[in-house]
């Protein structure tokens, strides 16, 4: 037991010399693109998210779906996600950060254009799961690839602006869905997949998985196209080799001993604000924002419209306050946000299907999805 202790202290005291030899480091053109591209998939994500919300009434007509076949049409995503999620690990570990990356960019274009060109409800299915397992993969990837990749003094920008290209995605989505076929939107998600393939030849792997699987010459190189020619990389390249050493050392448990009492709280933690975020309602307003806003009586074009613009102006809120602020003060408030708009939605409906103050409760819902 003392070895073991002795031993984590050891890594963290290897993570906090590692973060200080970060800190003089710069921004490079390899760092630069190796951003853009995960900042493209990012981008993708938040499209697939809202894809539905524009498109639901017109693939309801041309495909002859009803409101059950739409329903698991739209929910076939998170399905997706679940079982992308339970690969994601091994997947990163076995073909790399940068192999995975390939493997999305397929995924990605099989699934939008098994969308594009449906002409069956299982086809269109099919391609929303593949691109929900490509989703699933990606939530794990994106922050593990910019973690290894990016200095400790400019992390947290990063990570921030890959996050809020997936915002900028969902509201593109929110403002073009509408005004183009349901079709040529898809054709149209395949675009970041397209602008991600050149750049995927220059980008490097991450250091850290080179260490990990032996290949320690190209490690340097990487590393150093990372930091610039003139930056001095050998204590952070020998902090992360000690740091490897150390984590394969303590890596002998498998899934079943997350399970242990000692983890009871952290498990119970992380897996509570899952379900929170994902019973609280926040995937219905993604996906069916548009049928809500119509539902209640508002136009779609202005209601998803404003909803994209409400969507980034918060995002770039909770970007500059999160530090100021704290993560669990942000997560109570926007949680009680959540709650607190769905009730109003259920209010705002109430009042419509009771035929009382039919103008006032149009204003609320929309006001109710804005939070």
């Amino acid at each position: 037991m003392g070895e073991e202790r002795a031993t984590v202290l050891q890594s963290e005291s290897l993570l906090v010399r590692e973060g200080a030899g970060e800190n003089s480091s710069s921004v490079t053109t390899t760092l630069v693109l190796s951003t853009f591209v995960a900042a493209s998939i990012s981008f993708g994500v938040g499209y697939i998210a809202g894809y539905t919300s524009p498109t639901q009434s017109v693939i309801m007509e041309d495909l002859g779906l009803s409101i059950a076949e739409f329903s698991l049409f739209g929910s076939l995503l998170n399905l997706g996600s679940i079982l992308g999620a339970l690969v994601s690990g091994k997947t990163v570990d076995l073909l790399g950060r940068k192999g995975t990356m390939w493997v999305l960019y397929i995924f990605y274009i099989v699934g939008w254009l098994a969308i594009a060109f449906a002409k069956v409800p299982w086809l269109l299915d099919v391609g929303r799961l593949l691109l929900g397992f490509s989703n699933g993969i990606a939530g794990y990837l994106l922050p593990v690839y910019l973690a290894e990749i990016t200095p400790k003094n400019l992390r947290g920008r990063f990570t921030a602006g890959v996050q809020m290209m997936a915002i900028l995605g969902l509201s593109t989505m929110y403002i073009v869905g509408p005004f183009i076929n349901w079709r040529i939107l898809a054709l149209i998600g395949i675009i970041p997949s397209l602008v991600q393939l050149p750049l995927l030849i220059y980008i490097p792997e991450s250091p850290r998985w080179l260490v990990n699987v032996g290949r320690e010459e190209e490690f340097e190189t990487v590393l150093r196209s990372l930091r610039g020619k003139k930056a001095n990389v050998f204590e952070e390249a020998a902090s992360i080799k000690d740091y490897t050493d150390s984590l394969k050392r303590l890596s002998g448990g498998g899934m079943l001993d997350l399970f242990q009492p000692k983890y009871y709280h952290s498990l119970i933690i992380g897996i509570g604000l899952k379900v929170l975020q994902h019973s609280g309602g926040s995937n219905a307003y993604t996906y069916y924002s548009g049928v809500i806003f119509t539902s209640a009586g508002l136009s779609k074009y202005v209601g998803l419209s404003t909803l994209a613009v409400i969507q980034m102006i918060t995002a770039i809120v909770g970007a500059s306050l999160i530090d100021k602020f704290g993560r669990r003060a942000l997560l109570l408030v926007s949680s009680a946000g959540l709650c607190f708009g769905s009730f109003l939605t259920g209010i705002s409906f109430l009042l419509q299907g009771h035929h009382l103050w039919s103008e006032e409760a149009r204003i609320l819902a929309l006001i109710s999805i804005w939070m």
